[in-house]
């Protein structure tokens, strides 16, 4: 963790810090208070986690699935993850489906996700999603591929 030292000769003396972990305090200090801001603002706390999981059917093992959340009328796709022997055999589009189902059931009207351009942008496209923006990353050639639908 690194100490930054920001102060203006007139400011108030608070400590800023640069780390690579994020401890339980903080986030919940800094989730907590935009929360509860937005949900002063809005009226309303529909926040809710996602997750659809596919599971090893003798093992029970975790093999993939996707992770989310819905707030607001939004269904955010943070991670869809297969394992390479999986891909291809109709089962993210499976996962997809049934996400897309979920956010639809609990009030959704739209659906956001990036992506990575050496990841799946077309498996997006050919379910419905439109790229609406794109970031140049590293490496060169690389890029974030932002990405909605209407549900």
């Amino acid at each position: 963790m690194t100490e930054l030292n920001t102060r203006k000769p007139d400011a108030i003396p608070y400590a800023i810090s640069v780390s690579d972990t994020i401890e339980s305090e903080v986030e919940q200090v800094i989730l907590g208070g935009l929360n509860a801001y937005n949900d002063n603002i809005t009226g309303t706390n529909d926040r809710q986690a996602l997750t659809v999981v596919v599971r090893d059917p003798d093992s029970k093992q975790v093999l993939g699935g996707a992770i989310g959340r819905t707030s607001l009328g939004l269904l955010f796709l943070d991670l869809l993850y297969l394992p390479t022997h999986l891909r291809g055999s109709g089962l993210g589009s499976q996962i997809l489906e049934e996400f897309e189902q979920e956010g639809r059931r609990r009030g959704c009207v739209s659906a956001v996700l990036y992506t990575i351009s050496f990841q799946a942008p077309d498996f997006y496209a050919r379910r419905g999603w439109r790229q609406f923006g794109e970031i140049g990353c590293n490496p060169a050639g690389t890029s974030r591929i932002f990405m909605s639908k209407n549900l």
